[in-house]
């Protein structure tokens, strides 16, 4: 097999692949083995017709074309391994030259990995916030924690924004009533405007007993966005009481004798919490740091592929949570054109990163066991819900164990760059990061990871000894797009 290999653009390149027919012997093996099962020749079992009888069957032309569409896949990577092309995605293929018992050669057009060194990641100084909490921060907490203990009171005068009122709701539409468009005895905070538009304008001022009526359109049900006439009935008027934030309110809401214990408790939570962030903020500062000091060519049909995916799973969530594209680009205050722009810019820094990741992984020679495997099937299962027995079988039968593999690296290469990261808060201060602990953490965690391993193993041996780079995962892939969305935005 003669192969020859042009570069048609940084990112895409064109294989001329020419084979003599006597390479092809194993393809024809196999076409003819196949055929034999299928046709029926008086005289021969089935499976047992010679190839001459087949060929004059069904036509000597179908049987090279099928024995060709057998053998192109396999020369084709018999090629990217042997000119070591990181390929990425499906090639398109076209038949150039086929004559019988001579020559076979074709092209093979495919997008690759664009070629660069990963440099500069050592000594990447990154800012973040400070852990520890401000005393507004912590009498944030405070109140919240007082809001829960709150308790409603009645009062005896007109509704004032912030009340909470008992009402009953019911709707008119061209003076008809509409039997399904009615509530009794709903219980609303006034000022939130979370059930009908003019609602809260037309509650303030009223009294309990009093009755108005106002225009709106309805949301929801058989008569969304239809006009009516709402009718509001108010029966009772009450005031959020707060406890008093004493000795008495912290042994109410918590194990300790005074207030003061209290919020030394919350202060101490909140900085933990608030340190764990800190880590996470700085790999996602670190990687961005690194992304946007490396300059590479991005393969389009990658780009619109990671797109393709994000724009599928937001729609999907947004089908599920029974939200329309529209009153979502409300919430996120955005035109359709600044979330596409948003959305697309989100998808070329996610490819981008996993190339980054991918080559320094490369570089550093780094490699993902089957008990690295193991233990993302595990964390992965946790966060979707499911067993990880489950999880292993699915990405076994899905082949999608490439897949994990990736993140597996991608997430080790990340964590090279972290440790090697200058990191400091707003106050200067240098942040650690933890060491990994190379013993189990947990006996029962290192026991289901054993559960899995068995699952993982079968598709993670397919890996070893494999050179070329994964092709770049979707990432995070069970996470909500709506949630990935909001991520890029900040």
């Amino acid at each position: 097999m003669k192969t020859d290999v042009e570069e048609l653009s940084p990112t895409r390149v064109k294989l001329t692949i020419e084979v003599p027919f006597e390479e092809l012997e194993h393809a024809f093996d196999v076409t003819y083995k196949s055929l034999a099962k299928q046709v029926r020749i008086k005289g021969f079992r089935p499976g047992k017709a010679p190839a001459r009888l087949i060929d004059r069957h069904v036509g000597r032309g179908a049987v090279i074309s099928e024995a060709v569409n057998h053998a192109v896949p396999e020369l084709y990577n018999e090629a990217i391994q042997k000119e070591e092309i990181f390929a990425l995605g499906q090639p398109d293929v076209e038949v150039t030259k086929l004559e019988d018992n001579a020559e076979l050669a074709f092209t093979a057009e495919v997008d690759v990995r664009p070629k660069f060194e990963v440099t500069g990641y050592e000594g990447l100084e990154v800012t973040v916030d400070d852990a520890e909490p401000t005393e507004e921060q912590v009498e944030d907490q405070v109140n919240n924690l007082r809001e829960r203990f709150s308790t409603l009171v009645g009062v005896d005068r007109p509704v004032e924004v912030g009340d909470h009122v008992s009402i009953d709701l019911s709707a008119a539409a061209d003076g008809e009533p509409l039997e399904d468009v009615q509530t009794s005895g709903l219980s609303y905070e006034v000022g939130t405007n979370t059930v009908l538009e003019g609602l809260d304008d037309t509650l303030q001022g009223m009294s309990a007993g009093d009755s108005a009526t106002f225009a709106t359109k309805l949301v929801g049900g058989e008569y969304e966005g239809r006009e009516a006439d709402v009718t509001v009935t108010v029966h009772s008027v009450k005031v959020k009481e707060l406890p008093e934030l004493d000795d008495e309110f912290a042994q109410l809401a918590s194990e300790f004798d005074t207030i003061e214990e209290l919020r030394a408790d919350i202060r101490s939570r909140m900085e933990q919490v608030r340190r764990l962030q800190q880590l996470a903020q700085g790999r996602d500062r670190a990687l961005e740091k690194l992304v946007d000091s490396i300059d590479i060519p991005l393969p389009e049909s990658v780009v619109e592929e990671e797109l393709k995916r994000r724009r599928d799973s937001l729609e999907q969530q947004l089908a599920q949570s029974g939200l329309t594209k529209e009153a979502y680009l409300e919430t996120q205050e955005q035109t359709e054109e600044e979330f596409e722009e948003e959305l697309a810019k989100g998808a070329a820094s996610a490819v981008k990163a996993g190339f980054i990741l991918d080559q320094l992984a490369i570089q550093e020679e780094l490699s993902a066991d089957n008990s690295e495997l193991s233990q993302y099937v595990v964390e992965q299962a946790q966060r979707m819900g499911v067993s990880p027995d489950q999880l292993a079988q699915h990405l076994v039968e899905t082949n999608q164990i490439r897949v994990a593999y990736t993140e597996v690296v991608r997430s080790k290469a990340m964590d090279l760059v972290l440790s090697k990261a200058v990191i400091t808060d707003e106050s200067g201060n240098v942040i650690e990061s933890p060491k990994a602990d190379s013993d189990a953490e947990d006996g029962e965690e290192a026991e289901t990871v054993e559960d899995v391993e068995a699952a993982t193993a079968a598709g993670a041996e397919e890996l070893d000894g494999d050179d070329t780079a994964a092709e770049p995962a979707a990432a995070d892939a069970p996470a909500a797009e709506a949630e990935s969305a909001e991520a890029d935005r900040k």
